[in-house]
């Protein structure tokens, strides 16, 4: 594993920000997602040594995430969301900064620099003051500092906000290339859901500092529910809440279309006999092809 964590507790005074977070990590890219205040930050500084656990274990490339804190952000890359540029830097005086701040001599880390600004993309721009750089070309940045180094894992924290969707195909394509084909294992922490469904396979979500969900996306989509499109006519909230009496989730979308997300272990007939009681006439039933999008909203309860 990668990551390990076992019951994992820590609080900001009397605030939950992590309540018993047990979860493993393996190869490749996984996204971790979760509404605001779910944990993720934490999370993340928690897994840089940044903070440590008030309860439970850890580790993160075999290194114990209380007692070898300083080993850990030796072997990791982390891109932060916040920007972190130095005005006055050029893009090469700043990443190679960064490569000997974990630990490279001072020209390896130079010829590092060159290499990784060529690799995001900023070869031609790379003696430019930073404070010149476009958002997306600060993206590049924060990526080439990160990766800089040549670590075993990386850690990006939102690295495609404020970015055209040309800018963000563009790092999405980079991260895909390093995830892929650098031997380098990557966790993204993102509120875009499509960036995560077109770059990584497993997924973590979090909820109010509980792990809500884990594991392949393409699994946990198939097994924990059905989703069904749904329009009807007559006592729509009525039908809604008795639906959700039943163990439905019911989600209302802006065109009066209802996504309908039925439990695997519960059977259809009960939403036509819930139609039939509360005098519901359903015009639209179709089973439909479930998103990371509908998954989220299914494991963190939102109607």
């Amino acid at each position: 594993m990668i990551v390990e964590l076992n019951n994992i507790h820590f609080s900001y005074g009397r605030v939950k920000a992590l309540d018993g977070v047990t979860l493993g990590l393996s190869e490749g890219a996984v996204g971790l997602l979760g509404p605001n205040g779910a944990g993720k930050s934490t999370l993340l500084r928690l897994l840089l040594g940044f903070l440590p656990p008030q309860k439970g274990t850890g580790r993160v490339l075999g290194y114990d995430i209380r007692l070898e804190q300083p080993q850990i952000r030796r072997h990791v890359g982390y891109m932060p969301e916040d920007e972190c540029l130095i005005p006055g830097m050029d893009a090469v005086t700043f990443t190679a900064y960064f490569g000997e701040l974990s630990g490279m001599p001072h020209q390896e880390a130079i010829k590092r620099a060159h290499d990784v600004l060529f690799y995001v993309g900023l070869g031609e721009s790379r003696y430019r003051q930073l404070e010149t750089y476009s958002a997306g070309m600060k993206q590049r940045l924060k990526l080439a500092q990160a990766i800089v180094h040549d670590p075993k894992l990386l850690f990006l924290d939102e690295p495609t906000s404020n970015l055209d969707p040309s800018g963000r195909k563009e790092i999405l394509e980079l991260i895909t290339d390093i995830s892929s084909k650098k031997d380098i294992q990557v966790l993204i922490s993102s509120h875009i859901l499509t960036d995560i469904e077109s770059v990584c396979s497993d997924v973590v979500i979090l909820n109010k500092g509980r792990l809500a969900a884990q594991g392949r996306i393409s699994e946990l989509k198939r097994l924990r529910f059905r989703l069904y499109e749904v329009r009807i006519k007559g006592n729509g909230q009525g039908f809604i809440e008795r639906l959700r009496r039943i163990g439905y989730t019911v989600e209302e979308t802006e065109d009066n279309l209802l996504k309908v997300y039925i439990p695997e272990d519960q059977e259809i007939l009960q939403f036509f006999q819930a139609a039939e009681e509360e005098k519901v006439q359903v015009r639209l039933f179709v089973r439909s092809q479930t998103s990371l999008e509908d998954l989220f909203a299914k494991a963190v309860g939102v109607d």
